[in-house]
């Protein structure tokens, strides 16, 4: 007969199980030792030891959850479920026994079964609250609680933490805590959990473990140094194995990956999870016979359980391959309607593949079946937020963006994605069979949230599904500017490799061919060779052409990461320049229809070795003819702390600054200006000293000796960019010297080689406005909206020069820009508009005049266009009268 503990009855029995623990019962020192041996990875050996003892009489609850555990941990499900049916005939009151026999039940297929042992601990708790107030109970009674449909926080605040406060010691109450903020997806709770119990239990490697599991979301290098931690415990840490295979897969590293499985599997021959990995990398190599063989594996022992085609789509979903991810998704929900995880993860996927109306109706039911889930809440919320947004269409866009922003500069945004559209499809030879969706967001942790689930990553600008493309807007990064063109032209060339290739491409080619194709629009978008980059291809960073995509994965720094782009452009720009855009193409067909990479590049090009030994050649070659009269090698003084930008040489610097920043470059430890001088003096072409040296020139303000240094660096080194830039710092001293025309002449190259050069931008704006070369004008505040098309300066400067140009309908965009703006002064750009608007005919034009006078009832020149409007002015009275001489 089965019992289930009434809903009315559940909060009252678990309340009362807040009675502090009176702790373990002392345990003998052989089931210490069989415990030690199953954590040290002995499973072997430990279950010979629990299975003896039982056999000897010993008939403690404990020998039957370790020797339960151990089979379950070796794929000896049914003799599992021996052991544990046979204990329950004697103790059916015992929660922990029913807890691990509801484990047991799943591994063995039968989810009726595990139900039952979970409504059993519902029943025996309810009926008797106070005999399960010992801390281990406490925590398979909150654990029961949670999957009875309890509230988290009261069982992880009231149970939980009474369990952890009666036993500080207990390893399970820690795991319990961690694994509940796992499934909340609060990353860092789960962090902080796990972290408390390593304090209390140290090198506990299931800990281990549930840390790495909390980093690997957003710390890989922490995730794999946690896991690593596990293993140094215990080898044979299935858990750590599968999640250290799961980074693996995720680097396109496949050998490494199979290596691990296959240690898994030595472990446990019948391992769910690792035989949906097997099926995962099946497809991942195009192998679908291989692929559905490992999944029905996978589903031996339990034909229905959902996890599996979930664990194999959420993989699929994070190599990109999002409909197929939904297929997996849909099967997990048909074994298990009822499956959180994979109705969230379809929501997630459906919204990839732009299948919105579905994807937020899911993202709606997972938020209210559990409105703890952090991911869902998130993606509820960002829903209401971007309910809001403006919608801009297009017979082949879709976009979506603050509906400010959209004022400003939306039509901008469309006309730059059509430019890309029409630029790379023909060049490419391929047209996306349905409109793009194009999603621009005004907060960096909405473009987060929109693109991962959760706030954080702020490093990147954009990303693209396939079909859907998200991006920053210029507000989410006003400190650090990003040329807003680059990034969408950038991520639109995603959009056409993906579908090229059936989202089948390693990361690094599909980076490489977006940023190589930047340069290839705009010379001064992209990634160049620098100092920095120089040194690593010339040292030992320079990864090969076929572990590159793992070099996006954990890189050490940001700058590693750069790298990454910049040497997977450079592959590109190699493989273009030796075999032709032709052959590129050819590869990509080739992924399309499932060819692994090398495969792909040895058919269409060389051997992966001659390439890889070619590439490096290659790039070796770029980087020694960087600046070839210029000498890198590293200086013996720390270069300046206070190295500052070009804009700040611009303009009048606060003496209390300079001491400070003159003080610092002069440090403890630092040499003395005498050293750094006769190091300076020795390397004259070193690119570190002539830096240096016109830097602490410019700290004192003296711009005169911090010409010569400065000219020289520019000499050999023309092309460098950046506010740190030698072109950058020069053009700020040529302002100070008051030398305009050499000013103009460096600013306009720096304008050219940089595409986030506002100060360049904007001194050319009005130099160029001064000399009235309004074509330069134009130039130059086209080039600032390109990083920032959020603030009134450029659209007044374009104004000015479409007014002087003659250009109608560049200063009527200019003027509504404005508006959009709000500015300091609308009734003057209501009044520049209407006088654009009625000189074109366009009919609005009496609105934005009568706008103006609202603002200010006496503006003259408004008041003089009105009358003109009407026909009242002396000049349109004069004009008549002309005209009807003209007809008489």
């Amino acid at each position: 007969m089965k019992h289930r503990a009434p809903r009315a009855r559940w909060w009252f029995w678990l309340g009362s199980l807040l009675v502090l623990a009176n702790g373990f019962p002392l345990v003998g020192a052989d089931l210490k030792e069989a415990e030690e041996k199953f954590f040290s990875g002995d499973f072997t050996n430990s279950i010979v030891l629990a299975q003896q003892a039982l056999k000897e009489g010993e008939n403690r609850e404990e020998w039957v959850l370790l020797l339960t555990r151990a089979l379950l941990t070796t794929g000896r499900y049914p003799e599992a479920r021996t052991i544990i049916t046979n204990a329950l005939e004697q103790r059916r009151r015992n929660v922990r026994l029913s807890w691990q026999a509801r484990e047991v039940f799943f591994a063995n297929g039968q989810p009726e079964k595990a139900k039952e042992m979970l409504e059993n601990i519902g029943w025996v708790v309810g009926r008797r609250p106070s005999d399960f107030s010992e801390a281990p109970d406490l925590v398979i009674s909150g654990k029961a609680a949670l999957q009875l449909g309890a509230d988290p926080k009261k069982v992880l605040d009231r149970v939980f933490d009474a369990a952890a406060k009666s036993d500080p010691k207990l390893r399970d109450v820690y795991l319990a805590s961690g694994e509940l903020a796992l499934d909340k997806h609060d990353y860092a709770l789960a962090a902080k959990k796990f972290q408390e119990g390593l304090a209390q239990i140290p090198d506990d490697p299931d800990l281990y473990f549930g840390l790495a599991q909390a980093y690997a979301p957003n710390e890989t290098a922490l995730m794999v140094k946690s896991a690593e931690a596990a293993l140094k415990r215990n080898s044979n840490h299935v858990g750590s194995l599968l999640l250290l295979a799961d980074h693996t897969i995720d680097a396109e590293d496949y050998s490494e990956a199979e290596k691990l499985l296959d240690r898994v599997q030595a472990i446990n021959p019948w391992h769910a999870e690792a035989w949906a990995y097997r099926a995962v990398l099946a497809h991942l190599q195009n192998q679908p016979d291989r692929e559905e063989s490992s999944r029905q594996i996978a589903l031996k022992f339990w034909a229905t359980n959902p996890r599996v085609d979930y664990l194999i789509g959420l993989k699929l979903s994070q190599n990109y391959r999002f409909a197929e991810a939904a297929a997996h998704q849909r099967q997990a929900l048909q074994f298990a309607p009822d499956y959180l995880p994979a109705k969230a993860q379809l929501a997630e996927d459906l919204l990839r593949l732009g299948e919105e109306t579905d994807g937020w109706r899911l993202v709606e039911e997972v938020q209210k079946q559990d409105a703890y889930d952090v991911e869902a809440y998130n993606l509820a919320t960002l829903h209401d937020v971007m309910g809001k947004f403006a919608t801009l269409t297009n017979e082949n866009f879709v976009l979506r963006m603050n509906s400010h922003e959209a004022a400003v500069y939306g039509p901008a945004v469309l006309a730059l994605l059509e430019s890309a559209r029409s630029n790379l499809c023909a060049k490419y030879g391929f047209e996306p069979k349905r409109p793009t969706i194009v999603e621009v967001f005004h907060e960096q942790k909405d473009f987060a949230v929109r693109t991962f689930g959760m706030p954080g990553n702020p490093g990147y600008l954009g990303v693209c599904f396939g079909t859907v493309i998200t991006a920053n807007s210029p507000a989410a990064h006003f400190e650090h500017p990003v040329n807003w063109q680059a990034v969408l032209w950038h991520e639109f060339c995603h959009v056409l490799t993906l579908q090229m290739t059936r989202n089948k491409m390693p990361r690094w080619l599909s980076e490489g061919i977006s940023v190589y194709e930047e340069a290839q629009a705009n010379p001064a978008w992209g990634q160049r060779m620098n100092p920095q980059y120089r040194a690593m291809v010339l040292g030992d960073n320079l990864t090969p052409v076929s572990d590159l995509s793992g070099a996006f994965l954990a890189p050490p720094s940001p700058q590693h990461l750069q790298f990454a782009y910049y040497e997977s452009s450079l592959v590109v720009e190699f493989l273009v320049q030796r075999f032709g855009l032709s052959q590129l193409k050819a590869i990509l067909a080739d992924l399309g229809e499932g060819t692994e990479i090398n495969r792909a590049i040895e058919k269409q090009t060389a051997p992966i070795e001659t390439i890889e030994k070619d590439f490096a050649a290659y790039a070796k070659e770029r980087a020694e003819t960087l600046a070839p009269g210029l000498d890198f090698e590293k200086p013996k003084f720390e270069v300046s702390s206070s190295a500052k930008s070009s804009s700040e040489v611009a303009t009048n610097i606060d003496e209390t600054l300079l001491k400070k920043r003159l003080s610092r470059s002069r440090g403890a430890g630092a040499l003395s200006d005498k050293a750094v001088t006769e190091w300076i003096d020795s390397h004259p072409t070193n690119f570190y000293a002539l830096n240096e040296l016109a830097r602490r020139f410019i700290e004192r303000k003296d711009f005169r000796s911090a010409k010569a240094p400065l000219e020289k660096l520019v000499e050999l080194y023309p092309g460098e960019t950046g506010v740190d830039s030698g072109s950058a710092m020069l053009a700020g001293v040529y302002r100070e010297l008051g030398e305009t025309n050499a000013e103009r002449q460096i600013q306009s190259r720096v304008a050219m080689e940089d595409d986030e050069a506002l100060p360049a931008y904007q001194r050319l704006m009005e130099l160029a406005a001064a000399g009235g070369e309004w074509e330069e004008v134009e130039r130059s505040a086209r080039r600032y909206l390109a990083v920032n098309p959020l603030v009134e300066l450029p659209y007044r400067f374009l104004a000015q020069a479409a007014e002087h140009r003659q250009e109608t309908r560049i200063g009527i965009e200019a003027y509504r820009a404005l508006l959009a703006l709000e500015p300091s002064d609308p009734a003057e750009v209501h009044y520049q508009l209407a006088r654009l608007l009625y000189r074109s005919g366009d009919r609005q034009a009496r609105r934005h005049l009568l706008q103006a006078l609202e603002e200010a009832p006496r503006y003259r020149a408004a008041l003089d266009l009105l009358l003109q409007m009407n026909g009242e002015s002396p000049q349109a009275k004069a004009d008549t009268r002309a005209s009807d001489e003209v007809k008489r």
